[in-house]
């Protein structure tokens, strides 16, 4: 989609002072960065701990990341204007979804990056929960490689029960993408077992990453 030099400057200000905040705030470290497509559409895939997710997922990319939001939180003051202005795609969760499922695609085969969160909701124990299979049906029809993202302490930073995140080291873990013809050999069954397992793995990855806090390959976000 066509932006002014004005929203792509914005973006791209607003990613820098995310990673600065959250080095300094969260003590955030991400390894994989290399895993991210260069260029062309991404369906991005990860799993969901907290109100934190998507601007984490965000920084640790280098392009410009899509996202899906309730349409109900384009209701609301002040964060209705900054979904929008970082391209939002609006969700009807109580609905069909068919507006925003075809918006999604539309951006995928425009070469962007969307990210989703295959869960469904937020987790309610800090664990990668089942994945429901919504995803596939867009995954096929877009022809994009599906890239396995996990995010670990975002939980402990800003569980549900909660109204503001709280300091909490955070790690995010880009696992190696799936490819769109891996993606049209695959049975859906496999399809949503296959991703299901690589989120694991990076979830486990990025557990691990948050724990020793530096061990190696690991790097500071926006190195």
């Amino acid at each position: 989609m066509t932006r002014t030099l004005f929203h792509r400057l914005g973006y791209d200000t607003l990613r820098v002072f995310a990673r600065v905040a959250s080095v300094l705030y969260f003590r955030l470290r991400v390894a994989g960065r290399e895993h991210w497509p260069a260029t062309g559409g991404g369906l991005v895939c990860a799993n969901h701990q907290s109100h934190l997710d998507p601007p984490l997922v965000g920084l640790t990319c280098d392009r410009r990341m899509n996202y899906l939001a309730r349409d109900s939180l384009f209701r609301v003051p002040g964060l209705a204007q900054l979904i929008r202005f970082l391209d939002a795609i609006p969700i009807d969760r109580e609905g069909s979804g068919l507006a925003g499922l075809k918006e999604t695609l539309k951006r995928l085969k425009a070469g962007e990056l969307v990210l989703i969160f295959p869960e469904g909701t937020r987790t309610h124990d800090g664990e990668v929960a089942p994945l429901k299979p919504g995803f596939i049906a867009v995954a096929r029809r877009s022809r994009v490689p599906l890239v396995p993202v996990a995010l670990d302490g975002a939980f402990q930073s800003w569980p549900r029960t909660s109204w503001l995140p709280r300091p909490s080291r955070l790690a995010v873990v880009i696992g190696p993408p799936i490819g769109p013809d891996e993606v049209a050999a695959m049975s859906d069954e496999d399809l949503l077992a296959e991703l299901e397992q690589r989120i694991l793995t990076c979830h486990s990855q990025a557990r691990e990453l948050r724990e020793n806090h530096r061990p190696l390959g690991a790097e500071v976000a926006g190195q």
